[in-house]
């Protein structure tokens, strides 16, 4: 008896001392092994382990990994398609791209599993036993190694569990041709296993920051809804999580375990009590307002669980949306993750992939059918945009990292580059800040709340995530973008920096189908110049040229807005010279 008594207290003395060297919950929040409360600024590298059709524009005609794998294997076979997912993988995340998500101010990653890197499927394997597979562990080491190096923590995330846990099925390569995670007690064994294996391996890591279980599970066990909206118990999830967190703590009692509901991880009934010291509850958002009563219910799990609670997963919104959201949940001591790291032709991420030409050729076969392109065009095109997905070839978006950094300290605004006065400045360079200060737009944030129709905040999708539409520009002399969809009573500010106190005049650069625009210029210091029309051109690639004289500037600093008094135009260019 007296050994006994010695194990457990020797088991308890692990659990609430070796467990501090690591992020752990203190009663609702989430501190370090200092005992400093830490909110978790985070970002999902979505896509790298587990595609999805909308980050690739394969969506809808194949949305699912395995069909997007099949889609390619079809146009260039199997040993191709093996060397493009090999080197789609190598440049998807490097050293470099943690480096930088380092530098621009993030402490967390989440990393989205995919669990046929770790683990063959339950079809494959003989007589019911498990075996591994080294590639998803090796891809897994080397990201913790470069999280460490930059004191980043890591979050594994199993994002397709073994199966498919919903019938979202692109979120988690769910096969409806084969056996979910909830129809096979195969898979439910092979994702315990996986957990307990990754949990082993990684126990003694503290960089390792938690074990987030099983992402956004959305499956109808007794409702109606297909994606367990109404679920009122959720028993089968409560059941497999208790399962996984027990395997988890007979190997590791060091690691904080996030668990998620049903409903894209949203719906907690039936899920309570807890079942483990160390846990905290995650919740995902995406599109709704963002008000207090918009994370009420998990504010009360909080209090009323003593649980720390984490918005694991939100993004695919404008800038203004992003600054309310994160000002929310940290005003709320709530960590975040954001979605995702890569996308092809992205404004709403941190970076972009360029898409280029031929691409388009595969999805427009991909979708309508046709002549078929040839293997070696297919290779060299996929090979290409593995290759674009390097950091160094990327498009890195600074108006979304200010967003999500800057702009939730302070409404002041910054120089989008340095404009030098005299000369030209392009429109799309506006300041960097929030709507109604650095530039005014009427259409700004898409809310999908009662109606659940989606609306762009960016009717042009290009360059930049503000309510600002810009639209490509193939005039001479622009930078290849112009701000189009113009309405009256909007505007754009610029810092600058002028030379002299002069006098000057604007060549405006715009055009328009028939619509006849009208603007003018304020400073900071109260002055106004006198309107300009702009006639209509008659066409959106005719453009033409207005000069607006008498704009008086100081020297030095000086913010210019341009005001829309009459939209239905487009902008190209301001070029500001001294006026003789």
């Amino acid at each position: 008896m007296t050994k006994l008594i010695l194990t457990l207290l020797s088991l308890l003395f692990s659990i609430i001392f070796l467990g501090q060297d690591f992020l752990h919950r203190e009663g609702q929040k989430l501190v370090d092994s200092k005992g400093k409360n830490v909110v978790l600024r985070g970002l999902g590298l979505g896509g790298w382990m587990v595609q999805e059709g909308y980050m690739l524009q394969t969506q809808p005609f194949a949305s699912p990994q395995y069909m997007i794998k099949q889609k390619i294997q079809d146009l260039i076979g199997r040993e191709n398609t093996t060397a493009f997912y090999k080197a789609y993988k190598a440049n998807g995340i490097t050293k470099q791209d943690i480096d930088s998500l380092a530098a621009w101010g993030f402490n967390s990653i989440r990393l989205p599993m995919h669990y046929n890197l770790y683990t063959p499927p339950v079809e494959t394997e003989k007589n019911g036993e498990i075996s591994w597979i080294e590639d998803g562990f090796t891809m897994t080491d080397n990201l913790l190694k470069w999280c460490a190096e930059n004191k980043i923590y890591l979050i594994l995330d199993l994002h397709a569990a073994p199966g498919g846990q919903g019938n979202d099925a692109a979120i988690s390569d769910y096969d409806t041709t084969k056996p979910s995670l909830w129809q096979s007690e195969a898979n439910q064994k092979k994702m315990i296993a996986l957990w307990k294996k990754l949990a082993s391996r990684y126990k003694d890591n503290p960089w390792i920051g938690a074990y987030d279980i099983i992402n956004e599970p959305n499956w109808n066990f007794t409702g109606t809804n297909k994606n367990g909206c109404d679920e009122n118990s959720n028993g089968p999830l409560r059941e497999l999580m208790i399962a996984v967190t027990k395997a988890i703590r007979e190997v590791d009692t060091n690691h904080l375990i996030f668990i998620e509901g049903n409903c894209w991880g949203n719906n907690y009934n039936g899920i309570f009590p807890l079942w483990d010291e160390n846990m905290a509850l995650s919740f995902h958002k995406y599109w709704n307002y963002n008000t207090t009563a918009s994370i009420q219910k998990m504010l009360d799990y909080r209090t009323e669980y003593d649980v720390p609670i984490w918005m694991g997963e939100s993004g695919e919104n404008s800038n203004v949306w992003f600054k309310e959201a994160i000002s929310l949940v940290e005003k709320n001591n709530i960590g975040w993750a954001f979605w995702p790291m890569k996308k092809i032709e992205n404004i709403s991420g941190i970076t972009s992939v360029t898409k280029i030409p031929e691409y388009d050729i595969l999805l427009k076969y991909w979708k309508d059918g046709g002549e078929k392109p040839s293997a070696d065009f297919a290779k060299k095109t996929l090979m290409k945009i593995a290759d674009n997905y390097k950091m160094e070839n990327v498009t890195v978006k600074p108006d979304v990292i200010d967003a999500m950094f800057r702009q939730i300290q302070t409404n002041d605004t910054k120089a989008y580059k340095k404009h030098s006065i005299p000369g030209k400045i392009f429109a799309s360079q506006y300041d960097l800040g929030t709507n109604g200060y650095a530039y005014l737009d009427k259409d700004f944030v898409n809310y999908r709340v009662e109606t659940g129709n989606f609306e762009e905040w960016n009717k042009g999708n290009t360059m930049r995530n503000d309510g600002v539409d810009i639209l490509p520009c193939k005039d001479s002399g622009s930078n290849g973008y112009q701000v189009s969809f113009i309405e009256d009573g909007e505007w754009l500010q610029f810092t600058t920096e002028v030379a002299k106190t002069k006098t000057y005049k604007v060549a405006i650069r715009y055009s328009s189908i028939k619509g006849i625009g009208q603007i003018y210029f304020e400073t900071d210091n109260g002055k106004k110049s006198k309107s300009v029309i702009l006639p209509a051109t008659g066409s959106d690639t005719d453009w033409k040229t207005v000069t607006l004289s008498g704009l008086q500037l100081n020297a030095g600093s000086n913010k210019v807005r341009v005001i829309f008094e009459k939209g239905g135009f487009n902008l190209n260019y301001l070029d500001f010279k001294v006026e003789k």
